[in-house]
């Protein structure tokens, strides 16, 4: 694989580049980063939603100075939507102008309509040409089981075959990542062509270093407590617990409110920033509220 020559030389100098990006990684996720891009292979993110997978992908893109292409997954997501399509109403045009000017070779117009001209590129594609590009399948584990069978070759081979046109190869491969929340189990095929990192919610160390990075605004009493009282509640059994992007949410709505500290009421009152389900909102507000903010202040305290 054809390397672009910004990739960092080391562990440590991958993890610089998250950090510049906005990204706090521990030294095992710096670590696969590195591999994946000194390897020239696929990574596999699998982990719980919002813990920073997709993330990953767009630092990568934007401090290695690539094109970010993200093939967003879901039910039903097949091959024309997510690598190419002809475009058949320009092929049908095209057959118009024929017969307009008197075209009658069969075989030569068979040919002309399956040019490259008419061939309508997805982000699968569009990852293998033009200039070098992260590519990032999000959300693999929402798409069909069939849907990972296409693509085998790309991971494998960085390369589409089109049967009317030919095989379509990467000059410079794409920086590929997959993120998957486990909502199904991703094929064995799929996992032995990448290498593999569980991405979990973060601790509290480097939860509060993320949210020094990503939202500085945010007062450092503030920020302790509202990580604190973060980790408390991903500890409890809830529908969906917050993410990383929910803490950072929930800290900037706080400041915009002009919190300088956790206080019951006003926990109460912005609840919505930080979980996404009404069921939940229910059972943490009020007495369980009140008890975390106390629980949060004191081991920031401490």
């Amino acid at each position: 694989m054809s390397l672009n020559a910004s990739v960092p030389a080391s562990v440590d100098a991958t993890r610089q580049l998250l950090a510049e990006g906005g990204y706090v990684a521990d030294v095992a996720l710096a670590t696969t980063v590195h591999l994946a891009l000194t390897m020239g292979r696929p990574l596999f993110l699998e982990g719980e939603p919002g813990t920073g997978k997709t993330e990953i992908a767009k630092v990568l893109a934007e401090r290695l100075g690539r094109r970010l292409v993200r093939l967003q997954c879901y039910d039903g997501l097949d091959l024309a939507a997510a690598a190419y399509e002809w475009d058949h109403a320009r092929q049908l045009m095209e057959i118009r102008m024929a017969e307009a000017a008197g075209i009658t070779d069969r075989d030569r117009l068979a040919t002309d309509l399956y040019d490259r001209r008419f061939l309508t590129e997805r982000p699968l594609l569009s990852a293998l040409t033009g200039t070098p590009a992260v590519l990032l399948i999000d959300e693999l584990d929402r798409a069909d089981e069939p849907f990972e069978a296409f693509l085998l070759e790309i991971l494998g081979d960085f390369q589409i075959s089109i049967p009317e046109l030919g095989t379509i190869r990467a000059a410079t491969p794409p920086i590929v990542v997959i993120t998957s929340n486990r909502t199904r189990e991703v094929h064995d095929a799929i996992r032995r062509r990448c290498l593999y990192h569980w991405v979990d919610y973060p601790d509290a160390a480097r939860e509060r270093a993320i949210l020094a990075l990503r939202a500085p605004g945010v007062a450092e009493a503030l920020s302790g407590q509202v990580v604190s009282f973060v980790q408390r509640v991903r500890a409890g059994d809830y529908f969906k617990l917050p993410g990383v992007a929910e803490t950072i949410d929930w800290a900037q709505a706080l400041t915009a409110l002009n919190a300088t500290e956790l206080e019951p009421s006003m926990v109460d009152d912005t609840l919505g920033a930080l979980l996404k389900y009404q069921d939940d909102i229910a059972k943490l507000r009020g007495a369980e509220a009140a008890r975390l903010v106390s629980e949060a202040k004191a081991g920031r305290a401490a």
